[in-house]
């Protein structure tokens, strides 16, 4: 599966040059193939992605308004830190944003919503399967059909508002999962399937239990030892491993986001 995202705030097809690479950038600090804290040097940078050091530069502002990149006035950009601390604050407004989309869309949700949220649910839980069985370790692919899935459901909130806000703060959750968990296998794809179950049944109440719980325990697998190569309050110097390799925990796997 490509990597680059494909929602809000993403690249698609037909953009300009401009567009393009403030795609490839965001999609790339997002799969932490760009490290929190690692220094952007527009020069660099421009030799990196093919493009003049205006188009970096503006698409570097960019994503600093998006908390994404930090400004260093003269000095340049650095991507944004890491720390266990924010990847709480990010999963709490996550909760908060999503949960009030999740009723929203419950109970505006026509057959097409119905559709797009089975399909999305089919996809992840293919996947997931493969991942339990051994078949595939495609993590990168998992957190795309995790990520379309969750927004599937909220897909029918009737906000265009909350939906962008909703989409540009669970982006940058989406990032923390990069960094800092692994598949955690039977327990998520369990909650998937109770949440899909709440979406057919108009269940909201039930489904906003599920999606805490969800949350919360991605939260506390993230962060049991300490966030062990992302100290907490300080930005990982090293690259991190690439997608698809699983960080080793001190405890069983037990359930993706």
């Amino acid at each position: 599966m490509a990597e680059h995202l494909d929602a809000i705030g993403g690249s698609g097809g037909g953009e300009t040059v401009g567009s393009a690479i403030y795609g490839r950038l965001r999609s790339d600090i997002l799969f932490g193939h760009l490290a929190p804290g690692q220094r952007l040097r527009l020069d660099e940078a421009s030799r990196r992605y093919g493009a003049s050091v205006g188009t970096m530069r503006e698409s570097l502002s960019r994503l600093a308004s998006e908390g994404l990149v930090v400004a260093e006035g003269q000095r340049g950009f650095e991507v944004a830190p890491a720390s266990p601390a924010e990847f709480r604050e990010v999963a709490e407004l996550r909760l908060l944003l999503e949960g009030h989309a999740l009723g929203l869309s419950f109970a505006t949700g026509d057959l097409e919503w119905e559709g797009r949220v089975v399909a999305a649910h089919h996809k992840l839980a293919v996947l997931e399967s493969r991942m339990l069985s051994g078949q595939d370790d495609d993590l990168a692919s998992l957190r795309q059909y995790d990520r379309a899935f969750h927004r599937a459901l909220i897909s029918a909130c009737g906000s265009r508002v909350l939906a962008e806000t909703y989409a540009s703060v669970h982006d940058r959750y989406f990032r923390y999962l990069t960094l800092a968990v692994t598949f955690r296998g039977e327990v998520s794809v369990r909650e998937h399937a109770e949440l899909l179950d709440c979406a057919l049944t108009r269940d909201a109440p039930r489904a906003a239990d599920i999606l805490k719980r969800h949350i919360g325990s991605c939260l506390d697998y993230a962060t049991v030892d300490g966030a062990s190569d992302w100290a907490p309050g300080q930005p990982l110097t090293t690259a991190p491993r690439p997608p698809g390799k699983a960080r080793p925990r001190r405890r069983a796997a037990a359930s993706s986001s």
